[in-house]
């Protein structure tokens, strides 16, 4: 088999990954855009789960996936099975599996605007263009920016915490503003702000996370996730 190839459409997609799923003890790790970036993955990981656990399991998924409840119910039961999954900081454009470290898959990259115009599994259901390769090189570099990318995510438990603020958009504004170090004159001109309406904002996101300075404000943000949406 080369090490490099290029699986055209789900049927070959499965035959490739399917004999690659027998192995119970298997680390899997995987980046994607929703829960439906893979042919099955829903379903998939919840019979994996049911029947051999997901003990060596990280899934990374992009910020979407927590507004819709399904998804959420989903996610929620990935983790009571000892499923690690993180949300990343930034949306991801495709997804990215890799087993044991020496396999990799990749999806083609989907644009913004044919993510718009329909469902994930709408628009890609059957023609979907996949990269699966062994080369050493590249699975263990592309593992790499993986493990940065899981560095920077947000626990998803972080995101179920009923004591989590829900920050508005202004209000992330004010508190990257604060994390950045500029001066309050600096960060209301950037903002557009007068520098008296800029410190209320300030004022009123301290009291919104419960801090009594700018320093604990940002130490709560920090632990709560708040810096990455």
């Amino acid at each position: 088999m080369p090490q490099t190839m290029i699986l055209t459409g789900d049927l070959e997609f499965r035959a490739r990954v399917v004999p690659l799923t027998e192995s119970v003890d298997a680390e899997w790790v995987s980046a994607a855009r929703d829960l439906d970036t893979w042919p099955g993955s829903r379903e998939a990981a919840r019979l994996r789960i049911r029947r051999d656990g997901a003990h060596r399991a990280r899934k990374l998924y992009s910020p979407a996936v927590l507004t819709d409840e399904r998804d959420r119910e989903t996610l929620r039961e990935m983790t009571a099975h000892g499923m690690r999954v993180r949300i990343a900081a930034t949306p991801l454009p495709q997804g990215t599996v890799f087993i044991d470290r020496r396999t990799m898959i990749l999806t083609a990259p989907v644009s913004t605007s044919a993510s718009a115009s329909a469902s994930p599994t709408a628009r890609d259901h059957g023609h979907r263009t996949y990269t699966m390769s062994v080369e050493p090189a590249l699975v263990s570099g592309a593992y790499a920016l993986f493990e940065a990318a899981w560095e920077a995510a947000t626990d998803l438990a972080v995101f179920f915490q009923p004591e989590r603020p829900q920050i508005g958009t202004q209000a992330r504004t004010v508190l990257s503003a604060l994390a950045s170090g500029a001066t309050d004159a600096a960060a209301a001109r950037e903002l557009g702000m007068s520098l008296r309406t800029y410190r209320r904002r300030v004022a009123e996101l301290l009291v919104m996370l419960g801090a009594d300075s700018r320093f604990q404000a940002g130490m709560r943000a920090g632990e709560l996730g708040l810096h990455r949406g």
